[in-house]
């Protein structure tokens, strides 16, 4: 292993559902309080639509829909993470719903675990860890997994989109 592989990472970790979830932290572009969304015809149905992001047209994904949750209600905690994800070897900009931001803080690889393969009620494949906490879990997430080759080219598509 290098030396790297060993280090601690930091992550962010957002809260959807009662569960906490993280991503690495520089994957993260920024966080947005909640803003207007503008829905796109035919997308699939956890896309929420696209936000004008200084001039930029960026996708906004409702994270518990694509995990098979309720949909996300609008809080005054609700936010949008803008987040890089690497679909066919390009950065593509994604807003992610989530309940509310909680704190980055940093895991060392033995805090984290791979995934359980039986009684999640996601797909684990996207899942590239458990971190420990004391006695609570994180589900760290890949975020260059979360979307399905057909899931991302509609996410591509939308961020081509115009918007006025």
């Amino acid at each position: 292993m290098e030396a790297s592989e060993k280090a601690a990472k930091q992550y962010l970790t957002f809260e959807l559902a009662h569960e906490t979830f993280a991503v690495d932290v520089a994957r993260v572009r920024e966080i947005l309080d909640f803003i207007s969304i503008t829905k796109v015809p035919r997308t699939p149905d956890f896309m929420r639509g696209v936000i004008n992001l200084r001039g930029s047209v960026v996708p906004v994904v409702d994270m518990k829909l694509k995990f098979g949750m309720e949909e996300t209600e609008k809080t005054v905690d609700t936010c949008i993470i803008v987040l890089e994800v690497a679909i066919e070897g390009e950065t593509t900009i994604v807003g992610a719903l989530a309940d509310s931001v909680e704190e980055v803080l940093e895991l060392e690889p033995d805090q984290i675990e791979p995934p359980p393969r039986i009684g999640m009620k996601l797909n684990i494949d996207f899942i590239s860890g458990m971190g420990k906490l004391g006695e609570k879990f994180v589900i760290i997430l890949d975020t260059d997994k979360i979307f399905t080759f057909e899931e991302a080219a509609a996410l591509q598509e939308a961020g081509e989109a115009d918007v006025a």
